[in-house]
């Protein structure tokens, strides 16, 4: 599929002195604010038509700031979480040689933790990058009738490592939610080199997946795993490089796959050596060929626990049955996961290149809960989703109708309620949180957000 890149415009910026607005607009050439409590943002993620994009077309002008949300109730402690099946700690990866550790507990659609027989496949969405995105998934609920969400799903920035390694607090409010539910799953989207957004060129890509092969970005993932496991998250589903059959990410199979596959086995390793740990890593690539066959990238079944796919509706034209029965596609999927004895999963998947599609739709609810993946999440911002884009009421309905009540606590109604209408989603931008200190960011109402890269890109 062709890979699309859009960048997330600025958002308005507050009235501020002018000596601190020119000096910031000289030195980035571009000034945004984010909220008070906003931690570092990922980059833009998927982007063959896949999440998180910018929700406006590319060269339009920008929304106004979404309305101020409704501030979350406090809650008490968050009770322990204690999922199901552990591991036992395994040495650390070495900096020269290849790591060992235990290779993960053959995964089977059955081995959800918490689930019971009775429940649908565990759903949910992607609603926003942070915070908001735990707030508006208790507002999707009420607009699907009390249905059970229980799949949280987030991006880890891609700009560089230290973001990557998950640190500054940016996963505490996802793990927060997590803990609160044994049977809910955090899903994270972790990129597998750094400048994953940037267009490197094929020769660095090559050389730095050799790199990583060779283990020289060991301490990154180590930090990932530490930094999950002192969360208390440590059953986090690992959605690593994803859609690496594609040319959008600097993580791409494609330049280099033998040396793909061993660095991607090489985190796997590193990952698992952290005491505590229960992650599940989950091979994503987007529907279809793309660039290389998803199958050529497959790093092995001891380091795989889920067989994931992004499918979104796209190319244009093409009908549901082409999306099932094409090369790669999503019977490809489900008979290469069976064979593997793996679950398989859909951790984006939406609306695209064919609009308000309302057979795509139904056709794409029916197919989850005849195949019943792991989990699936729903990219809910236009042009993909349908609670926080009005461009698709056909669609919204389908998918209302069908997931309305499910899974819903049985002392509950399960006729839709009238929730809180959604905001305009928030989708990760490509800037860096300034702090100014308290006094300054009162006044300005959020943080500022510079950034170095104002200008619209396309692969």
């Amino acid at each position: 599929m062709a890979a699309e890149r859009r960048w997330t415009k600025h958002g308005r910026l507050p009235l501020i002195t002018a000596g601190v607005l020119v000096s910031l607009v000289v030195a980035s050439g571009s000034v945004t604010t984010e909220p008070a409590d906003a931690s570092p943002r990922p980059d833009p993620a998927p982007t063959t038509g896949t999440g998180p994009v910018p929700w406006w077309p590319a060269g339009s002008e920008d929304p106004s700031p979404p309305a101020q949300e409704p501030a979350a109730a406090s809650e008490p402690p968050a009770p322990q979480a204690s999922p199901s099946g552990s591991q036992d700690p395994v040495p650390s990866a070495t900096p020269t040689g290849e790591p060992t550790g235990t290779p993960a507990t053959e995964a089977s659609p059955s081995q959800e933790p918490g689930k019971s027989a009775d429940k649908f496949p565990a759903f949910g969405a992607y609603l926003d990058y942070g915070p908001r995105g735990v707030t508006r998934m208790t507002q999707l609920s009420q607009w699907l009738g009390g249905a059970d969400l229980r799949v949280g799903h987030t991006y880890l920035p891609g700009d560089k490592w230290s973001n990557i390694e998950g640190g500054q607090s940016f996963l505490d409010s996802w793990a927060k939610w997590r803990k609160e539910r044994d049977d809910r799953l955090l899903v994270l989207n972790v990129p597998m080199l750094e400048r994953n957004e940037e267009g490197v060129p094929d020769a660095e890509v090559r050389n730095l997946l050799q790199q990583g092969a060779r283990g020289d970005f060991d301490q990154h993932y180590r930090a990932l795993a530490e930094n999950l496991v002192d969360l208390d998250v440590p059953d986090t589903v690992v959605v690593l490089g994803w859609e690496m059959n594609g040319t959008t990410y600097t993580h791409r199979c494609g330049p280099d796959p033998e040396s793909w596959k061993k660095y991607w086995k090489r985190i796997v390793t590193v990952m698992r050596s952290v005491p505590g740990q229960k992650f599940r890593f989950d091979f994503t690539p987007s529907r279809g060929r793309d660039a290389v066959p998803w199958t050529d990238c497959y790093p092995g079944d001891d380091v795989v626990d889920i067989v994931g796919m992004d499918s979104y509706d796209q190319p244009e034209g093409k009908s549901f049955d082409e999306q099932v029965s094409e090369p790669y596609g999503l019977q490809a999927q489900v008979d290469f996961a069976a064979e593997h004895k793996k679950p398989i999963s859909y951790p984006e998947w939406g609306l695209f290149r064919n609009g308000d599609n309302s057979e795509y739709m139904k056709r794409m609810l029916d197919w989850m809960d005849e195949h019943k993946p792991l989990y699936n999440t729903l990219t809910d911002y236009c042009p993909h989703g349908v609670w926080q884009c009005d461009k698709n009421p056909k669609a919204a309905e389908v998918y209302r109708a069908a997931l309305t009540g499910r899974d819903a606590p049985t002392d509950q109604p399960t006729e839709p309620t009238v929730p809180t209408e959604p905001t305009n989603p928030t989708t990760p931008p490509q800037c860096s949180p300034v702090d100014l200190g308290d006094w300054v960011e009162h006044w300005l109402g959020g943080k500022l957000c510079l950034r170095f890269d104002w200008f619209q890109r396309r692969s």
